[in-house]
């Protein structure tokens, strides 16, 4: 069963980078900004005040920088993932401190900028350690989503082992809510995702033409 799932998944991974390969430049910034603008309305965004958001790669993927931008003009605490064991598909999520933190980041995997643990000689404020508050959204993303909100991430399972990790570390009844943001051809129809177990869903996509949930 899981070596036939592997495989759905697999082949839907290659579908979908062919896809979005096709993609221009210009098609991807005109999605992400209808994208950004139906996050920032979002009342869990507009309420949130600690919310994680990934930083994009360089290509294939919605352009998260308008939406960093908002959250540190809007006074709020902006986390962003970094990969600290990449064999183990093991990533925590850590504060930024604001635009100039961001432009000195240097870039990991996948071009994707990360930051170093220690800012200015101290520890960064670590959304796996109980001492901090908790987050009140994740804004995540993905490989694939259909309309009835399943995940396909990048094969690595970083951020299914990170949920679970941030639950039993947390204890909490009621987590962040869970946000991806997709490309247009990045949403499918309903059951069109292929899931596992420790598949994580999401509680809400946006994509350019509105939003999924």
């Amino acid at each position: 069963m899981a070596t036939t799932l592997a495989k759905q998944k697999g082949a839907l991974r290659k579908a979908m980078r062919v896809t979005l390969a096709n993609l221009t430049s210009d098609e991807i910034q005109a999605q992400s900004r209808q994208i950004t603008r139906t996050l920032l309305a979002l009342p869990e965004f507009q309420e949130g005040k600690r919310i994680s958001c990934f930083l994009n790669m360089p290509a294939g993927e919605v352009d998260t920088s308008a939406v960093v931008s908002a959250i540190f003009d809007a006074g709020k605490t902006l986390y962003v993932p970094k990969m600290v064991d990449k064999e183990q598909g093991i990533m925590d999520f850590f504060q930024l401190f604001g635009e100039e933190d961001l432009r000195t980041l240097p870039s990991g995997p996948w071009g994707i900028r990360e930051p170093d643990k220690e800012f200015k000689g101290r520890q960064r404020p670590s959304a796996l350690d109980g001492s901090t508050e908790p987050l009140d959204l994740i804004v995540m993303p993905g490989m694939a989503f259909d309309r009835s909100r399943s995940r396909l991430g990048y094969g690595k399972g970083f951020y299914d082992r990170f949920l679970s990790r941030y639950y039993m570390a947390r204890q909490q009844a009621r987590g962040p809510r869970l946000v991806a943001l997709a490309l247009r051809e990045q949403i499918l129809e309903a059951g069109q995702v292929p899931v596992g177990e420790t598949d994580w869903k999401v509680d809400i996509i946006i994509g350019p033409d509105g939003i999924v949930s």
